[in-house]
C-alpha cells in the first residue's frame, strides 16, 4: 500500500511537471505573444512622442531614420483692451523658423471658449495681408492651392471653442513671419468682481476608447485633412520634452476703461504692474517681460464702493440691425430675507477626477477642495463621494447621512486619493445622475475634474439626458483647465462653474461656492421689450441665476430698441428693473458678441439630438454674415509672391508647446483606456482552468 502511494505521488508529480513544460512553452509562450499584441495594440493608443533631445533644443523628426532638424519657435504678444463689459483681444504670434530648409509650422494654441474670433492678419516682409473668412473646407483648400503654388499663407482653424490651430506655409530658413488674430469677449461678472482670463496652456486631453477619432483636440485636424491629402505619416503635436526649459514665451499688456474708478487690480498667477493714466485709465503689464506660457492670465478687478453697476446696455447698429448686450445685476438679499430662506436638507454627491493628468498640485487642490466641501454638511444632509480614473470608485454604494462618524470615514477616505489612470467621467456623471430622487432632499453634485477630456459632447449628451432634478456644479482644477468643457457642462447641469488656480484658493472659492447654492435663486426670469419689435435673443430663456450672477443677454433687433424691463423673483419677493439704452450706440463688438451667442446656442443643440444637416448651415450662415470662426468656418490669408517653386513640399513642423505648471513632470496621459489588465486576468484564469482540466484527463485515462 505504502510503495503503490509512493508510486502514484511519483506520477502526481510527474504529470504536474510534464503540464508545467506544456504550459510554459505552450501556455506562456502564448502569452507572451499575446503580451506583446497587447503592447503593441497600446502603443498605437498613445500619441507619439518625439526623441529626446539635448537640454535646451526644440527638435522635429524629419521622416529620415536619426535625422532631426530644428522646430519652428513661436513668441506671441498679448493686448487686450477693456471697454465697459467687453474686452478687445489682439493676439500676436512670429514665428521663426531656426533651421535650414522650408517648413510649414502648425500651432496648437487656447483662446477663452466665448473668444468670437474674427480677424487674421499676417504680415510677410514689408507686405500685409488681411484674412477672409471661408467655409472650413473651402479655406482649407485655398490654403493646400497656395501651398501648391509655393506662396506663404496662414489658416486658423478651430477644434473646440477654446482651441485653435495656426498653420502656417512655407516658413523659410531663419524667416520671422509675424500673424495677428483678433477677437472679442463678454468679461466674467460676479460677486462684485470682473474677470479676465487668457488661457495660455492646454492639459493634454484624454481620449476615452471606442471615441471618435475627430475628438481629439491635441491632433489638429488641419494637420489630419495634410496627412489625408498627401499620405504621408503625421509628426503629432507634442509637449517640450524634460530639460528643454519653457518654450514660446509670452508678453500681456491689459488696458481698462471701466468708466468708473477702480478699487483693486489684482493679477491672480503672474507678477504684474499696475498703473493708473489720466482718463480714468488702468494699465497693467506683467513685470517679467516674457513669462512662461504655462499657466493661464487671470486679471481681476473691483469697482470702487458705491460705484458697482446695477444695470448695464451696450448697443450697436451695424447694417440696418441693432444689437444689444445686456447685463443686470440683482441686488443683495437682505438679512431678513435670508433668515426667511429656510435652507433645505440636502443630498451632495462629491465626485472628484484622480486621473494621471491631476498628478502633482491638482489633486492637492482637489483633495482640500472635498474637505472643504465635507465642512458645510450637516447632520441633516446626505451625501457620498465618488473617485474616478480609468474606473468609477464610490466611497460607498449610495449616499448617507451626514453624522459625524460617517463624515470622518469619508475624511480618512479623501487623504488617501491618489491621481493616477485614464479619465473615464461618463461612469461617474452615470452613477451620480441616476435618476433617483430622495423626497425632501435638494440634490447637488459637485464635479471637480480638470476637464482634461477630448469627448466633451459626448459628455454634454449624457448630463442632458440624464439630469432630472439634480444640478450639477463643476469646480475647475490646475494652472490650465478645460475651460469649454466646465463651463457648458455646468450650464447643461443647471449649476454653477468655480474655477481654482492654487491650492490658496481653495478656502475663498469652495466658500463662495457653497454660499451661493444655499442662497435663495432668481428664478423665473423674464424680459419684456418695447411692444411691436422683433428680438432674438440669446440664451433664449434666461436660467435661474445663483447669488452674486448677473443676467447677461445678447439681443438683435430690426429697428432701434427703447426701454427694457427685467422681472423676476427672488425668493418669493418679485424684482423688476428698467433699462434704457444709451444715446449713443457705437458699442463696438456687441454685434459679433451676438452672432458668437447665437453659434453657441446651434452648436449646444447637438447635444440634445439635434441634426447636424440641419444645424451646420445655420451656424455658416451666422459666421460668414458676421465674420467669425466657427466649427464650419475658419480665417485664410495669402501672398500672392511665391516663395518657393511650385510643388515644392515644406516638412510638417508641429510648434511645441509647455506643459501646465503643476503638471507632474513625466506624467504620460493614455490617450485610450484599454483593458490590458482584465484581458491578462482572464487569459490566467483560462490557463489555470485548462492546466486542471488536462491534469484531470490525464488521471482519468491512468485510472481507466
Amino acid at each position: 500500500m505504502q510503495r503503490r502511494a509512493e508510486r502514484n505521488m511519483q506520477e502526481v508529480i510527474s504529470d504536474f511537471a510534464e503540464l508545467i513544460a506544456k504550459a510554459f512553452f505552450g501556455g506562456l509562450g502564448a502569452a507572451v505573444l499575446m503580451s506583446l499584441a497587447i503592447l503593441a495594440l497600446s502603443s498605437t493608443a498613445q500619441a507619439a512622442k518625439f526623441d529626446n533631445v539635448h537640454a535646451g533644443a526644440l527638435m522635429l523628426r524629419t521622416g529620415m531614420e536619426g535625422e532631426v532638424t530644428p522646430a519652428p519657435q513661436v513668441a506671441t504678444e498679448v493686448a487686450i483692451d477693456v471697454t465697459g463689459m467687453v474686452a478687445r483681444t489682439r493676439v500676436t504670434q512670429f514665428f521663426h523658423n531656426p533651421g535650414s530648409e522650408f517648413v510649414e509650422g502648425v500651432y496648437v494654441f487656447p483662446l477663452p471658449e466665448k473668444a468670437a474670433v474674427d480677424r487674421l492678419w499676417m504680415k510677410v516682409g514689408d507686405r500685409v495681408l488681411e484674412g477672409r473668412i471661408r467655409e472650413k473646407e473651402e479655406a482649407r483648400r485655398e490654403y493646400e492651392t497656395a501651398k501648391k503654388q509655393g506662396k506663404k499663407a496662414a489658416l486658423v482653424e478651430q477644434q473646440r471653442p477654446n482651441l485653435f490651430t495656426n498653420s502656417v506655409a512655407h516658413i523659410g530658413p531663419n524667416d520671422f513671419i509675424e500673424i495677428r488674430i483678433e477677437y472679442q469677449q463678454p468679461l466674467d461678472y460676479q460677486d462684485g468682481t470682473y474677470r479676465l482670463r487668457f488661457p495660455l496652456a492646454v492639459t493634454p486631453r484624454y481620449i476615452p476608447a471606442g471615441a471618435a477619432s475627430e475628438s481629439m483636440p491635441d491632433e489638429p485636424k488641419a494637420a489630419e485633412a495634410r496627412v489625408t491629402a498627401q499620405g504621408e505619416p503625421l509628426q503629432q503635436p507634442d509637449y517640450v520634452d524634460n530639460g528643454c526649459g519653457p518654450v514660446n514665451p509670452v508678453d500681456i499688456a491689459v488696458s481698462i476703461d471701466a468708466g468708473v474708478p477702480l478699487s483693486s487690480v489684482v493679477s491672480s498667477y503672474h507678477e504684474a504692474a499696475v498703473e493708473k493714466q489720466a482718463g480714468g485709465k488702468t494699465m497693467v503689464y506683467l513685470l517679467k517681460e516674457q513669462a512662461d506660457a504655462d499657466r493661464d492670465f487671470e486679471l481681476t478687478w473691483t469697482v470702487a464702493p458705491g460705484k458697482a453697476p446695477q444695470a448695464a446696455m451696450f448697443t450697436q447698429q451695424r447694417e440696418g440691425d441693432e444689437y444689444a448686450l445686456l447685463m443686470v445685476v440683482p441686488p443683495q438679499p437682505t438679512p431678513a430675507e435670508r433668515a426667511a430662506f429656510e435652507r433645505l436638507p440636502r443630498e451632495t454627491i462629491l465626485i472628484v477626477d484622480t486621473s494621471g493628468s491631476m498628478q502633482g498640485a491638482s489633486i492637492q487642490q482637489a483633495r482640500a477642495a472635498l474637505e472643504m466641501a465635507l465642512d458645510t454638511l450637516t447632520p441633516r444632509d446626505r451625501f457620498n463621494v465618488v473617485e474616478f480614473n480609468s474606473i468609477t470608485r464610490p466611497m460607498l454604494p449610495s449616499a448617507v447621512q451626514a453624522t459625524p462618524a460617517n463624515v470622518q470615514q469619508a475624511r480618512l477616505w479623501v487623504q488617501a486619493l491618489k491621481a493616477n489612470g485614464g479619465t473615464e467621467m461618463a461612469g461617474a456623471l452615470r452613477f451620480a445622475l441616476d435618476g433617483a430622487e430622495t423626497p425632501g432632499y435638494l440634490r447637488q453634485v459637485v464635479f471637480i475634474t480638470d476637464g482634461a477630456v477630448g469627448n466633451e459632447e459626448a459628455l454634454f449628451a449624457l448630463i442632458s439626458q440624464r439630469l432630472g432634478n439634480s444640478r450639477l456644479f463643476t469646480v475647475g482644477i490646475g494652472s490650465a483647465p478645460n475651460g469649454h468643457f466646465m463651463t457648458k457642462a455646468a450650464q447643461f447641469g443647471r449649476g454653477t462653474f468655480t474655477q481654482i488656480g492654487d491650492v490658496r484658493e481653495v478656502q475663498e472659492k469652495m466658500t463662495q461656492l457653497f454660499t451661493k447654492i444655499e442662497a435663495p435663486v432668481l428664478r423665473d426670469v423674464s424680459i419684456k421689450w418695447p411692444d411691436g419689435t422683433a428680438v432674438e435673443t440669446f440664451p433664449a430663456r434666461v436660467p435661474d441665476l445663483y447669488l452674486g450672477e448677473p443676467i447677461v443677454v445678447s439681443a438683435s433687433a430690426k429697428a432701434p430698441l427703447g426701454t427694457v424691463i427685467v422681472t423676476g423673483l427672488r425668493g418669493n419677493q418679485p424684482w423688476s428693473v428698467a433699462l434704457t439704452p444709451p444715446s449713443d450706440r457705437k458699442a463696438a463688438g456687441v454685434g459679433a458678441l451676438w452672432a458668437k451667442a447665437k453659434i453657441t446656442s446651434l452648436m449646444d443643440t447637438l447635444a440634445q439630438g439635434a441634426d447636424v444637416a440641419q444645424v451646420r448651415p445655420a451656424v455658416v450662415k451666422v459666421a460668414l454674415e458676421h465674420h467669425l470662426v466657427s466649427a464650419y468656418t475658419s480665417l485664410v490669408a495669402v501672398d500672392v509672391t511665391p516663395t518657393v517653386s511650385p510643388g515644392q513640399d515644406s516638412k510638417v513642423a508641429l510648434v511645441k508647446v509647455n506643459l501646465p505648471s503643476g503638471f507632474a513632470a513625466g506624467t504620460q496621459l493614455p490617450q485610450t483606456d484599454t483593458p490590458a489588465m482584465l484581458h491578462l486576468l482572464l487569459g490566467i484564469f483560462a490557463l489555470g482552468s485548462a492546466a486542471m482540466v488536462t491534469l484531470l484527463g490525464m488521471r482519468s485515462r491512468r485510472v481507466a
